[in-house]
């Protein structure tokens, strides 16, 4: 019912020619050129309504010895607004969520401010022997991202959202950070809030991972607990990530890596990509070829007859890549 309505809606209005969003599509290094390759064929068999514009670009040092991202890259993204990243050996991730797993009923989104932390790069000697690190926190970047978790969860039918914090021990920094988490939970009367430390999410994870809906956290907290959830999943091959903006861009790729050891030899399992590519369709709202995609990539892992090796079978990324496509075709 509701797939099929609003892939039919999102199918007349590409048909009508003005629903057509380019995508800059950043293949990467290593196993990207291939995962990039299966996801727009999928792409294409859905009928997605997307164009996308292809930087085969490589990061390049930056003033600092900084990683960033070629300037035709970057004009690109400024441009289009949306992304979608192979991998490569430079990182923008901020969002993770789960699906099925060794446990039952996991379905959890993580949310992690990106900018700032530990991360900031704050440091210097104070004595000879002794190193001081900075974490950074602002009012502005955690109520942007307080609130962002809020909007996500009541726009995704999310019940609850967690603040993941250590503001027992790092009362002012952490403590500024909850405190913005309450504010946004005061405007969102209608969505559950907790906190919890993170030690304790952590040990709450491993034991019972299904308790938790949507959980909020500083930058540092937000990269242990993504690859933990990962591996509370199944790994970084499944793990999907988007990276979203204030100025309006959001780019979304897969958090593992190049994988150089099998590039070039169809091997390479596109999920993590291919979820990523469905999380963007989401964030475009094109809620109709998210569900269908998304449905039949789940089909034929739960299936198992036609999977990469790191998946449980012997299939090659082109056989994979090929049976989700018919999939997304028999639902036509």
């Amino acid at each position: 019912g509701f797939l099929q309505l609003n892939v039919a809606k999102e199918r007349r209005l590409l048909q009508a020619g003005n629903y057509i969003q380019t995508v800059t599509l950043i293949p990467g290094d290593g196993i990207g050129p291939e995962i990039s390759s299966a996801v727009m064929k999928i792409f294409e068999a859905a009928q997605a309504p997307i164009k996308w514009e292809k930087r085969n670009v490589t990061a390049i040092q930056g003033p600092g010895g900084k990683w960033m991202i070629p300037p035709d890259a970057k004009e690109s993204m400024d441009r289009n607004k949306i992304g979608l990243k192979g991998k490569s050996f430079f990182y923008l991730r901020t969002l993770l969520f789960g699906y099925k797993t060794p446990y039952t009923d996991v379905n959890l989104v993580t949310i992690r401010e990106n900018t700032e932390g530990e991360y900031s790069g704050i440091e210097h000697v104070i004595v000879d022997g002794v190193v001081q690190s900075i974490k950074l926190i602002t009012e502005q970047a955690s109520q942007r991202i307080a609130e962002y978790a809020f909007e996500y969860a009541r726009n995704n039918q999310r019940a609850s959202v967690t603040a993941v914090h250590k503001a027992n021990i790092m009362r002012m920094s952490d403590g500024l950070f909850l405190r913005k988490c309450r504010e946004a939970a005061e405007k969102h009367k209608d969505v559950k809030f907790t906190e919890m430390y993170l030690d304790t999410v952590c040990l709450n994870m491993v034991q019972d991972p299904t308790q938790f809906d949507v959980l909020v956290m500083p930058n540092l907290y937000g990269d242990i607990l993504s690859d933990l959830c990962a591996g509370l999943i199944g790994g970084l091959g499944v793990t999907p990530s988007g990276n979203i903006g204030t100025n309006g861009v959001a780019i979304f790729e897969s958090v593992h890596g190049t994988a150089p050891d099998i590039a070039g030899k169809d091997m390479a399992n596109p999920t993590a990509l291919l979820l990523s590519a469905v999380m963007m369709l989401r964030h475009m709202g094109l809620h109709g070829h998210a569900k269908k995609i998304e449905a039949a990539c789940f089909d034929t892992i739960r299936e198992k007859k036609v999977v990469t090796k790191d998946l449980g079978g012997n299939s090659k990324c082109s056989e994979f890549t090929d049976a989700i496509c018919q999939r997304v075709k028999d639902m036509d």
